[in-house]
């Protein structure tokens, strides 16, 4: 001891810097992690693992296995199995067995449940972090002081959930089995925020984790049967992409939970299409990292470095597009490059390393060819090489200055180390920069100016806005895209929507749909010729004039843009009347007709979007006045077409009346709400609309089920383009004198007749369409959900089920058409100006 004491006051040992030296240089030493507890599990299951199912391990004969490495130093970990057909269907009937008693436990019983897994991971929070740091390369002081009390927090939040489901989700009812995909960045968190929201609402699940990251989700599963978790209820199976699409096509599985890239989100909505499974995409991002002149750069410069290369980049809510406003981005650049100097980068277990590995050679490739790219382009590449291991999957914290904003690297997600940053001069500007990329996860915007903060967070199309901060994420919190970065959220009450369906609605089994979706609908294929020589063509009839006058010719045209149009095809369709008999010819519209229909709805948006909910509601009560005003000539109308008794006509023309009064009573009352999360300051929930979505009507009630969807839709901001009853258009024809009478801007409410199919697909193909409603046959909904993989819009069909009641207030409106007429916007706001965070 003596000697010890002497060597250090005498300069310390040999060749190690001396405590002044250190002092002086304060250069950070190394304080690795120790990593015995990891490596005792593993050697517990002798480096080698099956799967989890049932409750329990299992390695079946003949499967081949995979090594699991660390991708820091290559060191090999263990061996996984790589899964079959054979595993997926074991797992699929191990949750549908279990299914049938943990979705009828009462609520309580499930929340004492979720409690318990919190408390139980709470007690292994070192052991998974430390396994989510080698299993993954993510350094340890994100995965222990950020990811896993997140994932604590979850179980916690959602054991609530559970609890008050009978309360806060009357009138909903769990899926069924859910399989959920996880992606390997994040992969303990992420995976928790598909779990936890479908076990609250007594789902099951058969989770297969990345290829690349597989453990911690075997760990989580054993720590869950460690808490009582029934056998069945979460299943855990390994394998490559394959086995994925093996669960996702399995004819058990409910419900499809996704994470990870567009490309694999597009693959899934058309595996999935027609097959009646609910399917959530939570996709990549290219987050825009807006700073005005009037922030603090010191602590915009600090959260930057969080922002984009916080699990070395590897993040889908990176802000990895830094738009600086021009009168500081010379300073600002300049801060950053020496704070990027300062980085460093090593061993994801050195509690002082900033920056960890990726997670394979072929990212690094990927990132190498993009920057690359943009420097072949004339941009300029900063990278700060210095701060690099000489060895391992790393790469150099890079800045990409002098880009256009349509080059490669500005518009798609680089997923690593790489910030590319543009100019802008005005508010206006940045919003255009920011709103030009196909993706729409998250932002965040850095002003001491809070109207401006606020003004630039409610234009952003993203899903979570973040002002003066960035990465803040909380299980009271709703998070997930716009656009192409996916539909569905994660945490709070928006989330537990995912996995619950209205408790009157049956699980969709369409069978069956053989379909050649790249040719079917794409004529428009009228069943009756458009001139007959039969009895059946309706003859002018005399009218009350004198002199055997006969009536004027009644035309039915499109309707679009506030004004009528005839079809770009110049041809019409003969309408039948329930007898058999033409009552008589209305447009017969085609593509051209929707994408005039959709220019209009576009043009009419913006205006339509920020009208205050008092005056769409009383547009909505001026519709319902004028539509009153002609209650016995609509019903008359409905009589004669539909071939309802006279009664049952007046009736339903009340019910649209009582729906249109319905909606615009919800028009200033389902806005957002205060979230109630962790974060000293403020975090909101905005529901905005869709923008323009294209409604396919059914051909059962047709006055009133055009009128059900209509309302919904417009009192919460969207534009329509209607495609009424292909059987009964003409109730909807006549429908727009009432839209003129009614004050409805043009452009708001645009309708096209024809044939429903082959004008839906126009619809669900359309770029520039944000949401397809279909209700009509399976084929047709199958259509619409392939075809939407295309921009990833939403899509809400029937699957051919012709179940719902549209008079019943319960299935013909409620919380179900919210849901769908609206996506919801988290804006966080810290403050600790005054007292601390």
């Amino acid at each position: 001891m003596a000697g010890s004491a002497a060597a250090a006051g005498g300069g310390g040992r040999r060749g190690a810097p001396s405590v002044p030296d250190i002092y002086s240089s304060m250069e950070y030493g190394p304080v690795p992690e120790g990593t015995g507890a990891a490596q005792t599990w593993l050697e517990s299951h002798g480096r080698s693992f099956g799967h989890f199912i049932g409750g329990e391990w299992l390695k079946p004969d003949g499967r081949e296995t995979c090594t699991t490495k660390n991708p820091t130093t290559g060191e090999p970990l263990a061996t996984t199995l790589q899964g079959s057909t054979e595993d997926v269907d074991a797992a699929v009937d191990a949750a549908t067995k279990a299914f049938e008693t943990w979705s009828q436990l009462p609520g309580h019983v499930r929340a004492r449940h979720l409690y318990n897994v919190a408390r139980t991971i709470q007690k292994h929070q070192r052991l998974l972090g430390l396994l989510e740091s080698l299993d993954s390369g993510k350094l340890i002081r994100e995965a222990r002081d950020a990811d896993l009390p997140l994932v604590v927090r979850h179980f916690y939040h959602h054991a609530g959930w559970a609890q008050l489901m009978e309360v806060e989700m009357k009138g909903w009812k769990p899926l069924g089995v859910v399989a959920a995909l996880i992606p390997r960045s994040f992969p303990l968190l992420t995976l928790t925020w598909k779990v936890c929201p479908a076990l609250a609402m007594g789902n099951t699940i058969v989770l297969k984790p990345a290829s690349t990251t597989r453990l911690t989700a075997l760990l989580l599963a054993e720590v869950c049967a460690q808490a009582g978790l029934p056998p069945g209820v979460l299943n855990v199976i390994t394998g490559d992409q394959g086995l994925g699409e093996a669960l996702v096509a399995h004819p058990g599985i409910d419900k499809v939970a996704f994470a990870g890239s567009a490309e694999v989100g597009r693959s899934l909505r058309r595996a999935t299409a027609g097959t009646g499974k609910k399917l959530s995409l939570q996709l990549g991002g290219k987050s825009p990292f807006i700073v005005f002149d009037s922030a603090d750069l010191d602590s915009a410069v600090d959260g930057l470095v969080d922002a984009v290369w916080q699990n070395w980049g590897q993040a889908q809510s990176a802000g990895s597009q830094l738009l600086l406003q021009e009168s500081i981005a010379k300073d600002f650049v300049q801060r950053l490059k020496r704070r990027m100097g300062q980085l460093r980068a090593g061993d994801s277990l050195d509690k002082a390393v900033d920056l960890g590995a990726l997670v394979s050679e072929k990212q690094r490739h990927a990132i190498e060819g993009l920057v690359e790219e943009a420097r072949a382009e004339g941009a300029e590449v900063f990278q700060a090489w210095a701060s690099l291991p000489s060895s391992g999957l790393f790469y150099p914290p890079t800045l990409i200055t002098g880009v256009y904003p349509t080059s490669r690297c500005v518009r798609e997600e680089i997923f690593g180390p790489v910030l590319v940053s543009l100019n802008f001069r005005t508010a206006k500007e940045a919003l255009a920069l920011g709103n030009s990329t196909p993706y729409g996860l998250a932002a965040s915007v850095w002003t001491e100016t809070l109207p401006l903060a606020l003004e630039v967070a409610h234009s952003l199309q993203v899903g979570t806005v973040w002002i003066n901060g960035h990465n803040m994420l909380d299980a009271a919190s709703a998070f997930g895209g716009y656009k192409e970065s996916g539909y569905g959220r994660d945490g709070g009450k928006e989330g537990l929507f995912e996995y619950v369906r209205p408790n009157w609605q049956a699980r969709p089994h369409p069978g069956a749909v053989d379909l050649d979706f790249k040719t079917f609908a794409t004529s428009q294929g009228a069943e009756i010729p458009s001139v007959a020589a039969d009895s059946r063509v309706p003859h002018s009839s005399a009218s009350d004039l004198e002199g055997n006058i006969p009536n004027v010719d009644r035309t039915y045209k499109l309707y679009y843009g506030g004004a009528q149009k005839r079809p770009d095809s110049m041809s019409s369709r003969a309408i039948l009347d329930h007898a058999g008999k033409i009552a008589a010819y209305v447009a017969d519209g085609g593509i051209k007709d929707i994408r005039n229909a959709v220019e209009a709805a576009h043009k009419a948006a913006p205006g339509w979007a920020k009208q205050t909910p008092h005056a769409r509601a009383q547009i909505l009560y001026y519709l319902a006045e004028n539509l009153e005003l002609r209650r016995a000539e609509v019903a008359s109308r409905l009589e004669a077409l539909a071939g309802a008794k006279k009664e049952a006509s007046l009736q339903e023309v009340d019910l649209c009346v009582q729906r249109l009064f319905y909606w615009a009573a919800y028009s200033d009352k389902y806005g957002g709400a205060v979230q109630e999360t962790s974060l000293y300051g403020a975090s909101l929930l905005f529901r905005e609309p869709l923008g323009v979505v294209g409604i396919a009507c059914p051909d059962e009630q047709p006055l009133l089920a055009f009128v059900s969807l209509l309302a919904p839709a417009v009192v919460r901001g969207n534009c329509v383009v209607m495609v009424p009853s292909q059987r009964f258009p003409l109730l909807a024809l006549d429908f727009y004198q009432v839209l003129d009478t009614s004050d409805v801007p043009g452009g708001v409410v645009n309708i096209i007749s024809g044939n429903r199919d082959h004008l839906s697909r126009a619809l669900a193909e359309h770029q520039d369409v944000q949401a397809v409603w279909y209700f009509g046959s399976k084929e047709g909904s199958a259509l619409v959900e392939w075809a939407s993989a295309g921009n990833l819009k939403r899509t809400w069909v029937n699957y051919g089920a012709e179940e719902r009641c549209w008079a019943d207030p319960r299935e013909g409106a409620g919380e179900e058409f919210l849901y769908q007429a609206t996506q919801c916007k988290s804006v966080w706001m810290p403050m600790g100006d005054i007292f601390a965070n």
